[in-house]
């Protein structure tokens, strides 16, 4: 088994579409923790809508590889528009951060509100 802490973020109908996501999320691996969800506003393209992100503690038996592919999928069933630009809208956005307590995506030492929310249900599993 693999464990994982998954970014999670929407700033379209964010409640109700991290609300699917994270219903999504349990046909892939246990949902074994959620952070807070923190506002926070957007980066680069900032004429659009706040963002509600959080971090989410999952186990699975899926390697970090298969792992993505699922993130996409759902991504895809709740309609992400990968047209956007990349700081633009999302009705979900879902990345790995941490995989088997090794962090994998950059943004973590970079972006404080990912950090925060990250640490909160890492440090809480070790």
């Amino acid at each position: 088994m693999h464990t994982a802490i998954l970014g999670i973020g929407s700033n379209i109908n964010p409640n109700e579409n991290i609300h699917q996501a994270i219903i999504l999320l349990s046909e892939v691996g246990h949902v074994d923790q959620l952070s807070e969800i923190k506002v926070t506003k957007p980066i680069g393209i900032t004429d659009q809508p706040d963002f509600s992100n959080g971090a989410v503690l999952i186990t699975t038996d899926l390697n970090e590889s298969e792992l993505t592919d699922q993130l996409k999928l759902i991504e895809n069933k709740l309609g992400r528009d990968r047209s956007r630009p990349k700081f633009g809208p999302r009705e979900i956005d879902l990345d790995i951060v941490i995989f088997d307590d090794v962090i994998v995506d950059e943004d973590y030492h970079s972006r404080d509100f990912l950090k925060e929310l990250v640490d909160s249900v890492w440090f809480r599993n070790t």
